[in-house]
């Protein structure tokens, strides 16, 4: 098989977010729907430092599967350790949609001041 290479001039920003479990599949979709991906999450711990987990969601379908087997594995997402707080990088194809993504999670309360 011949493979491409993805050439892409995406871009990469750092979401500070807080939200509450019951919001995590709003705050994924609102992402995802205007285009973006959540490549990670981290939280920064008091005594372990920086925790990093990746996701890699970039559909709906992902965001419903990453809660699914959170709730099926009787887990708790990595923001329960920081009260909510933590930390997305967000892709997006171009500047402009990641200021878009940014004012639209705003506008939820989902961006920490």
């Amino acid at each position: 098989p011949h493979y491409e290479t993805d050439r892409t001039d995406a871009v990469r920003g750092t979401f500070p977010c807080v939200h509450q479990r019951e919001d995590i599949l709003e705050e994924l979709y609102t992402i995802v729907d205007m285009g973006g991906k959540v490549i990670d999450v981290t939280v920064e711990h008091s005594y372990y430092g920086a925790l990093k987990g990746s996701l890699w969601v970039e559909s709906r379908r992902d965001a419903d599967e990453f809660v699914e087997k959170l709730t099926a594995s009787d887990s708790e997402p990595l923001s329960n350790l920081t009260g909510g707080v933590h930390l997305h990088t967000v892709e997006a194809p171009d500047k402009k949609r990641l200021q878009q993504i940014w004012e639209a999670l705003e506008k939820k309360g989902f961006i920490v001041k």
